[in-house]
């Protein structure tokens, strides 16, 4: 059975084709990778699910999350389910807080909303989702401000505020990519050890073959918009059938990687 069922799904913004017949399938607690340059779509397919593309995208096809369709939900129902059902780490880990909140409010705020905490016990979980994540002095943490943190602390923040809630989804659009490679490595066996211990199926969306290979043991494609290969990302690595997957794999080799043990 499917968790995440996306059919033919196809995007136009400003008239023009972003995302043309995407179809992918995730069941629970599976982990999927969607891969491919800057431009291929990846983001906007993931944008399409959590329902956050612009008013002016044109969105076609079916996207269904445990059997309930998605396009066409209106903003309350997609709010709902954001936080409850599905939730998304971004990129730049600064541009997902509120700059004028405390790190602890911006945890307990799911939680209140979500799963009807009162102030006192959502302050208090708020320490314990710092602490599960490995922020340094949690208590400290809470009382601070977004910029008062490093690029990882954030990036760190985030993850725990997706998975207060504990979503059966969780998206995460290129979660590493502004960290440096010691922070970054922390922070992919971080979401390793969490989705793997709360069950949680992902969406992984990465330009980096490397990295997908060490998470994902199931990925996608995509080229300016299109899916052109899914798989076992062993097998892409090691057999890649298409001549711009073949491409992502001399890329990531020509930065030293070699063909590593593919993510269980």
């Amino acid at each position: 059975m499917s968790l995440l069922k996306i059919t033919d799904l196809s995007v136009r913004i400003g008239g023009t084709a972003v995302v043309e017949g995407v179809s992918l399938d995730l069941a629970p607690g599976e982990r999927l990778a969607l891969i491919g340059e800057s431009g291929s779509g990846k983001s906007l397919t993931a944008l399409a699910v959590m329902g956050l593309l612009p008013d002016s995208a044109e969105v076609t096809g079916s996207i269904r999350l445990g059997g309930e369709e998605l396009l066409g939900l209106g903003d309350r129902e997609l709010s709902r389910l954001r936080g409850e059902r599905m939730a998304m780490v971004f990129q730049e880990p600064m541009s997902a807080l509120n700059p004028l909140m405390r790190i602890g409010k911006q945890l307990a705020e799911p939680l209140r909303l979500h799963r009807g905490l009162n102030r006192r016990r959502a302050a208090a979980a708020a320490v314990e989702l710092a602490a599960q994540v490995g922020l340094p002095d949690p208590e400290l943490v809470v009382r601070s401000w977004p910029h008062q943190l490093s690029g990882g602390q954030r990036q760190r923040v985030g993850l725990a505020m997706a998975l207060a809630t504990r979503p059966a989804l969780l998206i995460a659009d290129e979660p590493t990519t502004a960290l440096d490679v010691t922070v970054q490595a922390d922070m992919l066996k971080l979401l390793d050890d969490l989705v793997q211990q709360h069950g949680t199926a992902l969406l992984f969306i990465s330009h980096d073959l490397a990295v997908v290979a060490e998470l994902c043991p199931r990925a996608a494609v995509l080229k300016d918009g299109r899916l052109v290969e899914e798989g076992a990302t062993d097998t892409l690595v090691r057999s890649p059938r298409h001549s711009y997957t073949q491409r992502l794999v001399d890329a990531a080799r020509a930065t030293g990687w070699d063909t590593p043990e593919v993510a269980r």
